[in-house]
Formats: C-alpha cells, sequence, structure tokens
C-alpha cells in the first residue's frame, strides 16, 4: 500500500488498473473509546466554490443522484470505526475540477483529541491503494484529509491534513456552501415516511417503483393504480430467471424533489406509526404474506427462497439495493437480479445461487451470489470456482452471504488468486445481520420513496425474521465453545490454546451482530468500542484476548450507543456463569453528593429492583455499593462516609448465562441478546442524555 506524507499526491492510474469505481476510509480511534465525527465531501469547480449546494453532501444529504458519491456511514473495524465511502469517478461531472473529503466534530469536539486519524483508498477489487495517517490534527473541529482532482483527463489524489477551528460550517461555507444553521424551523417542515401502508393504499393497489436507471436511484419514477388491483403478469424466458417479474401499470414522472438548504445540525428521525388494529376475528386469522416460508423444508429451499427474496426487494426498492450494492463498489445505475443462473465450468456447469448486473453509461458491472442459510458454513472450493469463473469472464465480484459475520483479517473464506490475470475480482461478505439492519433504519427511521417501498421491506424484515427462513444471523459459538468452558471450569486451559482464539473470535462477531441488531431498532449508531491501547493488528489483539480469557474466564465488550452518556460494558464470566451489562456515568460538575444520588435514584424509578449501583473513587470502583431496592429509601447511603471525592457512578445488571451452543431459550447466544435488551430498556433510557439539564 502506498503510504502518503502530508501535501504528496498519486495518480490513481499508477497504483491500479481499476479506478473508475473507489472506496475512501476515513477512520480515528480514541483513548475513552467515545471519539466520533461525521464525514462530508464537497465537489468543486476551477474556482474552488461548489457550483450549488447540492455538491455538499454529508449526513443530512448522504447520496448523489448520479451515483457519483454515496456516503455509506460507518463500519466496525480492528481498532476502532471507519467510515466509508464509494465515488464513481467516472460520474463525476465534467465541470467539477476537484473532489474534497473531509469530516467534522460536534459539541466542541477537537481532532487532537483521537488517535491513528487516517484516510485510505481501496479500488473496485477492494485492494488497499494508499494511505494516509494525520499526525497532530490539533484543536481543529473540521478537518480536510484529502482531495481527487483531474490532471490531463486523469483522476489524482493529493494528501491535505489541514484543519477548520470553526468547524463543519466554516468549512461548508469558505467552498461557498450556504448553510442553514437553524435545524428546529427545517425539522418542523420536514415529513417523515411512515413504514406502514394506510388502507386505502393496500398492496394490491399499489404497484412497485421500476428499477432505477442511470441516473442513479434519486432520479424515480411514482407508479400510480388506476382505480383497479394489478395483476403480475409472468414474463417467460428461455434463459436466466429474474428474480422479480415486472409490475404492469401507468407511470407518470414524479416531480423534482427540492434540495434542502444544508444544515449543520443533524436531521431527526421518525419513528413508524403504531399499527392499526387488525380486521380479524381472533388470532388464528393469519394475514396473507407476499413471501410465505411455511412450505420451507430444506436448506436448499431456504437457500434459494432467501436469494430470490432479498434480490427481488433489492431490484423494486432502489433506495435498499444501492445502499447493499454501493458497499461492493457497484456504480449506480439500471439494475437487475437472476437466479437459476448456469455457467459453464468445464466439465460440469457452475450454478451461484444469484446474479447481480449494474449497467452504467453502456457498461456492465457483474457479482455472482453464493447464498448459505441455517447457519451452514460458505465451502471454500465452491467460493474458490465462482471466484475463478468471475474472473475467467471479466465480473467484478463474488459476494458470499450468510448467518456469519465477518472479521478484519479473519476472512471467512480464504480464496487463492492467480497473480497472472490482469482482471481482479473482488470477495464480498455480506451477513443476513447486515441485510436486516438496513432495511430496519430505512423503513423505520430513513423512510423510504413511497408506500410501496417501505411494505416490501416489512415483507421482507418478516422474512428474514421467521424461524423457517433460516436467516437469523450469527447463531453458533462454534465447536471450541464447550471444550473452552470447561478447561476454565477445571483450570486445565492453558495460554497460547487456539481454541480460546476461536471464541474470542465468535464472541466478537455475536458482538458486532447485537449492535446491528440494536441499532436498527434504535434508529441510532451502535459500535463495537476498540481502544487505541489494545494495539492495531487485529490477530495480535484477538491472541492477547484470548490470554485473558485462559487466566481471568471472562470476556469483555464495550458499545458505544449513540446519544447515551457512557460506554456500556458486556461481561461473560465462564467460571460463575454469569453476564454483566453496566454503564458508568459522570456526576455533574456543579451539586452535592446527596443532590446528585437522589437525582439518580429518581431516574431509575423504573429500573429493576437488583440493579446493582457502586460509587466511583477518582475514577475506580472502591466507594459503597448496593442494590436499588436497598437504596430507594435511603438514597444516601450510596456516599462514601469520609467525604471522599466522588467522580461517577456504576450500575450494572446481571443475569445467568445460557449454556447451550445453539438457539435455544437458553442458548448463550440469545441470553446474551436478552442481556443487552433488557439492561438498555430498563435502566439506559432513563439516565439524562449528555448536554441534557433535565433536574
Amino acid at each position: 500500500m502506498h503510504e502518503m506524507v502530508k501535501g504528496a499526491n498519486v495518480g490513481l492510474a499508477a497504483l491500479s488498473e481499476d479506478v473508475g469505481s473507489v472506496m475512501v476510509s476515513l477512520g480515528w480511534s480514541s483513548p475513552t473509546g467515545e471519539g466520533d465525527a461525521d464525514v462530508s465531501v464537497l465537489l468543486l469547480t476551477a474556482d474552488g466554490k461548489v457550483r450549488s449546494d447540492a455538491d455538499f453532501y454529508f449526513y443530512n444529504n448522504p447520496v448523489a443522484a448520479d451515483g457519483s458519491v454515496q456516503l455509506l456511514g460507518k463500519t466496525p473495524t480492528s481498532d476502532g470505526n471507519e467510515d466509508r465511502i464509494t465515488f464513481d469517478l467516472t460520474a463525476i461531472p465534467a465541470d467539477v475540477e476537484q473532489v474534497v473529503v473531509a469530516a467534522s466534530r460536534y459539541n466542541g469536539a477537537r481532532f487532537g483529541d483521537l488517535d491513528d486519524v487516517r484516510v485510505t483508498l481501496a479500488d473496485g477489487s477492494g485492494e488497499g491503494l494508499l494511505r494516509f495517517s494525520i499526525e497532530d490534527a490539533g484543536a481543529v473541529g473540521a478537518l480536510l484529509f484529502g482531495e481527487f482532482y483531474r490532471r490531463a483527463g486523469d483522476w489524482k489524489f493529493r494528501a491535505i491534513g489541514q484543519g477548520y477551528e470553526s468547524g463543519l460550517a466554516g468549512l461548508a461555507q469558505d467552498y461557498g456552501v450556504d448553510v442553514d444553521d437553524d435545524a428546529e424551523e427545517a425539522e418542523a417542515a420536514e415529513v417523515a415516511v411512515a413504514a406502514d401502508v394506510p388502507p386505502e393504499e393496500t398492496p394490491s393497489e399499489v404497484a412497485a417503483e421500476p428499477v432505477a436507471t442511470e441516473a442513479g436511484p434519486e432520479a424515480k419514477t411514482e407508479i400510480e393504480a388506476v382505480g383497479v388491483a394489478v395483476p403480475l403478469v409472468a414474463v417467460p424466458a428461455p434463459g436466466p430467471v429474474p428474480a422479480v417479474e415486472r409490475i404492469v401499470s401507468e407511470s407518470v414522472e414524479a416531480p423534482a424533489k427540492p434540495v434542502p438548504r444544508p444544515r449543520t445540525a443533524k436531521k431527526k428521525v421518525t419513528l413508524p406509526k403504531v399499527a392499526k388494529k387488525s380486521l380479524a376475528e381472533n388470532d388464528s386469522w393469519r394475514p396473507a404474506r407476499l413471501f410465505p416460508v411455511s412450505a420451507l423444508k430444506s436448506d436448499r429451499d431456504r437457500e434459494t427462497r432467501a436469494t430470490s427474496v432479498l434480490l427481488s426487494v433489492m431490484a423494486q426498492v432502489p433506495e435498499f439495493g444501492r445502499r447493499l450494492t454501493a458497499g461492493f463498489g457497484a456504480p449506480a445505475g439500471r439494475m437487475e437480479m437472476f437466479t437459476e443462473v448456469s455457467l459453464p465450468n468445464g466439465d460440469t456447469p457452475r450454478r451461484p445461487d444469484g446474479v447481480i448486473r449494474v449497467e452504467r453509461a453502456g457498461k456492465l458491472w457483474t457479482a455472482l451470489v453464493e447464498t448459505k442459510t441455517n447457519g451452514n458454513a460458505l465451502k471454500p472450493d465452491q467460493v474458490q470456482a465462482y471466484t475463478e469463473i468471475a474472473a475467467r469472464r471479466g465480473y467484478e465480484a463474488v459476494i458470499t452471504l450468510s448467518n456469519d459475520v465477518e472479521l478484519d483479517g479473519s476472512p471467512l473464506v480464504d480464496v487463492k488468486t492467480d497473480g497472472r490475470r490482469k482482471h481482479k475480482v473482488a470477495l464480498r461478505h455480506l451477513s443476513w445481520a447486515d441485510v436486516a439492519h438496513q432495511a430496519q433504519m430505512l423503513i423505520r427511521h430513513e423512510g423510504v420513496g413511497n408506500a410501496a417501498h417501505a411494505w416490501l421491506l416489512q415483507e421482507l424484515l418478516h422474512y428474514l425474521q421467521h424461524e423457517n427462513s433460516g436467516c437469523h444471523g450469527f447463531q453458533n459459538m462454534g465447536p471450541a465453545w464447550v471444550p473452552v468452558r470447561n478447561g476454565i471450569d477445571d483450570e486445565t486451559l492453558c495460554q497460547g490454546d487456539r481454541r480460546a482464539v476461536e471464541v474470542v473470535e465468535s464472541w466478537e462477531r455475536l458482538v458486532r451482530q447485537v449492535c446491528l441488531r440494536l441499532g436498527g431498532e434504535l434508529g441510532q449508531k451502535v459500535l463495537p468500542v476498540q481502544r487505541a491501547k489494545r494495539g492495531t493488528d487485529p490477530r495480535v489483539r484477538r491472541a492477547a484476548l484470548a490470554d485473558q480469557l485462559c487466566l481471568a474466564g471472562r470476556l469483555d465488550s464495550e458499545l458505544r450507543i449513540e446519544g447515551t452518556p457512557g460506554i456500556l460494558a458486556l461481561s461473560a464470566d465462564l467460571r460463575t456463569g454469569k453476564l454483566r451489562t453496566s454503564i458508568e456515568i459522570a456526576v455533574p460538575e456543579q451539586g452535592y453528593p446527596l443532590t446528585w444520588a437522589k437525582r439518580l435514584i429518581r431516574q431509575l424509578s423504573d429500573a429493576p429492583a437488583d440493579l446493582h449501583v457502586e460509587t466511583l473513587l477518582d475514577g475506580h470502583v472502591g466507594g459503597p455499593r448496593g442494590t436499588l431496592e436497598r437504596l430507594r429509601p435511603e438514597p444516601g447511603d450510596i456516599l462514601p462516609k469520609n467525604n471522599a471525592e466522588i467522580t461517577g457512578f456504576r450500575l450494572s445488571l446481571f443475569r445467568s448465562m445460557g449454556n447451550t451452543r445453539g438457539s435455544a431459550e437458553s442458548g448463550f447466544i440469545r441470553s446474551v441478546d436478552e442481556a443487552v435488551d433488557r439492561f438498555h430498556d430498563h435502566v439506559v433510557v432513563h439516565l439524562d442524555r449528555p448536554g441534557s439539564t433535565r433536574r
């Protein structure tokens, strides 16, 4: 990977032949685990200014209508989190000479408080091309990481590393963006799209939207029903079978969506409306489902149905399809999905579960899809064969889809590549938990194009969450789980045991899945915390955690939930069989200890009686402690008798761990999910948010 220094530049064509579509990742870590920032992109003309406010892409305007820019959001990595942006450089308008990549902090935070501030760039196949580490970012609220610029018809990248003390607003205004800081007035004008379909627009009367054209997912046409139910018309074809048959309807072009005035304050999201009362006579009446699951009996049936269901919804809901394919390096364009495809491969044709094709400007981007459900593992020889076929046929990617969660530095499938081939094939993985998370974020929090799209995503979620679908996410701690637990019980587990590393990897997968699920339900960022002191090499870090597991018999993780007053700590003690969820909250800067204690107990009026409350002295446990049941009548009992300085309180809940490996009610994975949900719903939500002035 090409290492860059401040002010240096490099031509992209010199680094790779596949730079029409690139992915930029901005990353950082924090000693406290609480540091965060938001990315932004500006398209500039030769005079160094935006053409209009629409050329400013940030959290309130994340996607370009032509597909040239898309902010993908945050992704957990081995040493923190990364914000990822895809650029289709072939789609950047001709009058744009520079593309600036920046990030900003909020609530007075500065980049100098973060560690390992960096930007990396990968080509269309996912291969890392360059890295620029920014040392001593300083007391700035916004930071220019780098820029793309044209030279002699080619794109180059320059490492900048300069900051703005005035933050995002100052940065945007410097480049000609008219920033509106009055967020509340703008919020009142926004209308959220409800996730449920009103009675007058039942699915039989609302036709789905056609596949997005070259103009990208934002250039849509609304399909209106003409007063009667519109039947589905199957189109016979001797070749590959499209994942969705076209819906026949008359269409009219939708009015252009006005570009909102950029605001530096984040917009709020509206939760879905309360479900309407059912018209069924009793609970035995089941609503008709678009994707039935009752007839699924074998793994092959589940894989075939799940692939077709997912690809169908991706094709018909451009917002959803583009969100998934952009992460694989696909351009924005006309998208079609196929199943039952046969590809030549010597004497035995290969039949991938699905094929994704995207057309843009006469060029095709193609990915083969291999699906597994019900906890079945991917087969290396199968994925290897698809990778070789894709390389021979000039396809861009092979996408694997399963219940498992991929970790940095620990690929699910090792594939050998032929270095003599010029054409590179990207191997990408998607978990069913990722799919459900993206669907939840769209229909429950961010909104989609119309009611029919919301209904399709609801049906997809219902299918994925049904017990018969087999798309339940990571559900098995692996074959090493029982031997490791037994080794901890009888004290025979030694440091360096490979099985301990396997358990640590399974634990990390489980925690990431918990973050995806909880984030989708809350509509907030929920990310695992990786503190800088634990190191950046994922293999070294997991080996150290495995040694800690052998010594202490405990698995530990931390989650950061946006908008909460602290880090949620999760600990599984394999010796005692107990799960502990906890959070540390700081005391106010002003006031008296007894006032703090009384206020805390009032906030926890609806919390479980067995909640443990501990006083922190000088940042460490050491003060009085007790259950909430005992402290409710006498909050002062939590205060130290020697008037020692109180820095905060720790709140903890305990529960027993499940013993089985699988998905049974007593299973370990289920007990972790339930412990996190109980602690968040009954404790965390009642605590004051950061910056709150509630009394």
